[in-house]
């Protein structure tokens, strides 16, 4: 007995196939006259205030419009202003701070690198340049000449 009290006690909302119990069940026949009466006013009165309601929300929907053409507010400036303000709200965040300190950082460091690297190149080519000139003169002291200079 305990178990069915503490069933009709229950605070959980009710859910799929108690829904469907409860909406397919017949409770007229619980209900005085009187009482029907009551609850049926009760829901015109209800369907009355819904209808005024969402006649009221849709002029004040209207009135937004209008105030928002008077303004020069359009669908496009809605939508960079809210960009802008997300853009912002971010920026002030500290996860964005930390990932712009780090990653400003590491750029700095592969700056650096390929500054080396560009530099290390340059010398290898002069280098190069350089030793490819002991050799021509290397070659020229063996007799050798170049075939533009035979031509």
């Amino acid at each position: 007995m305990e178990a069915q009290a503490q069933g009709l006690l229950e605070t959980e909302p009710l859910q799929g196939r108690d829904e469907d119990t409860v909406t397919s069940a017949d409770f007229s026949n619980m209900l005085s006259e009187e009482e029907k009466e009551e609850l049926k006013a009760e829901l015109v009165q209800l369907e009355d205030e819904i209808t005024t309601l969402r006649q009221v929300l849709s002029a004040k929907e209207r009135h937004l419009v209008e105030i928002k053409q008077k303004l020069g507010m359009n669908l496009m400036n809605e939508l960079k202003q809210n960009f802008s303000k997300s853009w912002h709200d971010m920026q002030t965040t500290t996860a964005y701070k930390k990932t712009h300190e780090t990653l400003s950082h590491a750029g700095q460091k592969a700056t650096a690198a390929f500054s080396n690297v560009g530099t290390a190149i340059s010398k290898k080519f002069g280098d190069m340049r350089y030793c490819g000139k002991e050799l021509w003169e290397w070659c020229q002291a063996l007799g050798f000449r170049r075939e533009r200079e035979l031509l």
